[in-house]
């Protein structure tokens, strides 16, 4: 077994170091989650943690880590006799982004228990963890069905394995620890909600602190065992604080005046539920036994606070974490015990008649920060200026796209909104998701095939009738049915799945031209919203003057695209085949990287194409090449006032797509329930 690097040769990383030290204190803190941008040495601080958590006793032989004192009467392994307990380090599991539902929650043997009533369980990860450390790497890439079997664990402290009415039950309570890059792709809610605690981390910035950062890796690489041996006296005494502090932690006075104020800052920053002041209590009673302190001090719930609260405060993707610190003092001010004021303050319920209210738009309150403050039209009247419909000779359209002095500063998004589902026909096969009809592990029972590999979901109806027709054959005497293995059957189950949704956006002139790119923006935003609940991935794409950009190359951050859209400048010609042809490589790349996963093409623009010769026919040309490849897409047409074109519409039947006006993509249109997209290559 390799030796793992030392926590306390980890240089810097304050925050991290502290977030992981006060959960070995008080494992009911609840876990933490790292974020932050890669190397920024997540794992390897997670990994050393173990070599500081205290021994474990468990009962000799049993695979679910009983504890010998208080052994569980539901292990299946139980009875457990009575025998001295063994200690062991606590372990630390690491939980695998591709990992199967049986690897994490175990898989029960079907044949044996339908045939002899037997009960063959093989212990997955979660019982492996009990006790210990369960770490997930890029836990935001963590397939949805294994993110709920964590939760479901996590919140009952045990794990349930059923099979057609066969069940099995063990306990699963453990020290739960993820780390993900955000540029990745952010966690639903509920499961940000389970991490007591939360960090972020960034690489220093500090040439000194760079310097020791490598000086000190290369150290351990050249030899690890004596690096660690350097450590070693470091590492015992921080190991004998912790045990410390634990014997220190149920003598730790949580005063009244402080639970107010905990109460307080949790009511104040308008978090859900009360699991945060919970946690927060916890981590502060943490803090105290760290410093070796009695009493929980204003300080510890300030500290407490920033753990706590920053991921839980996000009402949608588009908000940054975070706290405001002026405001978190502010709240612990006003809510300090009165006897504690040195300029005798009265003891007035209400003294300042609602100052907890006057931050709640300071970026959090539900709507995404793109959709506070101003909404006001794109400044300036000269849109037409850089483009006009007909493509005028100006000079400004022919400047290259970003350089050019017509250029529209960008505009704010106007307030998204609830969108009507857009799928992509037929039935996919691609990663779970909440979009497009597909072959999935989980969903509704279809039909049932002889399974490939090992058996995941027993169709019994299916097995039954395979083996029924051998049973005299097979000397059958009793009541039990005699079943073998080619009589098991696989149920075919059908579910959704996500998409590559890759929106291709029309940034020219004549968008800005009618001050519509607010509006624009604000149903993009509404529709990357969308695909973030619906667990797509996502790409932009977007054209203006004479080229295309990808903007952003495919990703399962959202947030990262809402951004690029915010940041969008106008103006310039329209060159709508360059951006449908950018479209195409970005599509073909995709289906190379990952071949089940299917696209939706999403064209935001009011159809007009300018800008060399025949722009028209050449963007046609471009949507026939998506249509022959069978890319299924849509058409949101931006084009505004009484006269229209039809040039979208016109599009869209070149993409064998279907158009929708912004006003018709709002789920709460009179246009129609939903807008299911037209398959390419069918007849337009």
């Amino acid at each position: 077994m390799s030796t793992p690097y030392p926590f306390t040769a980890i240089v810097g990383q304050d925050d991290l170091r502290l977030g992981l030290l006060l959960n070995a204190v008080s494992p009911a803190v609840g876990g933490v989650l790292v974020r932050g941008e890669k190397g920024t040495a997540k794992s390897t601080a997670v990994r050393a943690l173990a070599a500081l958590v205290p021994e474990v006793s468990v009962v000799p032989g049993c695979r679910f880590s009983c504890d010998p004192l208080s052994p569980d009467p539901a292990c299946p392994d139980a009875p457990h006799a009575e025998a001295a307990g063994v200690s062991r380090a606590a372990r630390t599991v690491e939980l695998p982004v591709g990992a199967s539902e049986d690897r994490l929650v175990g898989a029960l043997d079907i044949e044996r228990a339908l045939s002899e009533g037997v009960k063959a369980f093989e212990p997955g990860l979660l019982a492996d963890a009990h006790r210990g450390i369960l770490y997930v790497d890029e836990v935001n890439l963590l397939h949805d069905h294994l993110v709920d079997l964590l939760l479901d664990a996590a919140a009952m402290g045990a794990s349930y394995v059923e099979r057609e009415g066969v069940s099995v039950r063990h306990a699963a309570r453990f020290l739960l620890v993820g780390t993900m890059n955000p540029e990745e792709g952010e966690l639903r809610p509920q499961l940000l909600d389970r991490f007591g605690l939360t960090v972020e981390v960034a690489a220093s910035r500090d040439t000194d602190e760079r310097v020791e950062v490598v000086r000190r890796r290369l150290a351990y690489d050249d030899d690890p065992e004596g690096f660690a041996a350097r450590w070693a006296g470091e590492e015992s005494a921080l190991r004998e604080r912790i045990a410390a502090a634990r014997a220190l932690l149920p003598r730790v006075v949580l005063g009244d005046g402080v639970l107010r104020q905990i109460a307080a800052t949790c009511a104040a920053f308008e978090v859900d539920g009360m699991r945060a002041d919970i946690v927060m209590a916890r981590t502060a009673t943490a803090l105290a036994a760290w410093a070796g302190r009695e009493e929980v001090t204003a300080d510890d719930v300030r500290q407490a606070a920033l753990l706590a609260l920053p991921h839980r405060r996000r009402r949608n993707p588009f908000d940054a974490p975070g706290l405001d610190e002026d405001k978190l003092d502010q709240t612990l001010d006003e809510a300090a015990p009165r006897e504690n004021d040195d300029d005798g303050d009265r003891p007035d319920p209400d003294p300042d008649g609602g100052g907890n209210d006057d931050g709640g738009g300071g970026g959090g309150g539900g709507v995404p920060p793109q959709a506070d403050g101003d909404r006001t039209p794109p400044q300036g009247e000269g849109g037409s200026d850089s483009d006009t419909p007909a493509g005028a000779p100006e000079g400004s359209p022919d400047a290259p796209g970003r350089s050019t002095g017509a250029e529209q500063q960008p505009v704010a998004s106007a307030e998204p909104f609830r969108t009507k589902m857009l799928s992509v026909p037929g039935l996919g096969e691609g990663a779970a998701g909440r979009r497009s009809r597909a072959r999935t592990e989980h969903g509704r029972t279809t039909g049932a095939r002889r399974p490939q590999g090992s058996l995941t979901k027993l169709h019994l109806a299916a097995t039954v009738q395979a083996a029924a027709p051998h049973q005299r054959a097979r000397g059958r005497s009793g009541r039990g049915l005699v079943v073998r293995r080619d009589d098991l059957r696989q149920a075919t189950r059908e579910g959704r799945e996500g998409n590559l949704v890759l929106f291709v956006v029309d940034a020219s002139g004549s968008m800005a031209a009618r001050q519509r790119m607010s509006a624009v923006k604000g149903a993009v935003l509404s529709l990357l919203l969308d695909a973030y609940q619906r667990r797509d991935k996502v790409g932009l794409v977007t054209f203006r003057g004479k080229e295309a950009e990808v903007v952003l190359p495919p990703t399962s951050s959202v947030d990262a695209a809402a951004s690029r859209l915010e940041s969008l400048p106008t103006g310039g010609r329209t060159p709508l085949a360059a951006g449908l042809l950018k479209a195409h490589d970005v599509l073909r790349v995709e289906r190379l990287r990952d071949p089940s996963r299917r696209p939706l093409l999403v064209v935001v623009t009011d159809g007009r194409a300018t800008g060399g010769p025949e722009p028209v026919a050449l963007a046609g040309r471009a949507g026939r090449l998506h249509r022959s490849e069978g890319t299924a897409s849509v058409v949101v047409d931006c084009e505004s006032g009484y006269v229209r074109l039809g040039l979208a519409g016109e599009l869209a039947r070149e993409l064998g797509g279907a158009a929708v006006t912004l006003d018709e993509l709002r789920a709460d249109s009179i246009a129609g329930l939903v807008k299911d997209v037209t398959a390419a290559g069918r007849a337009a």
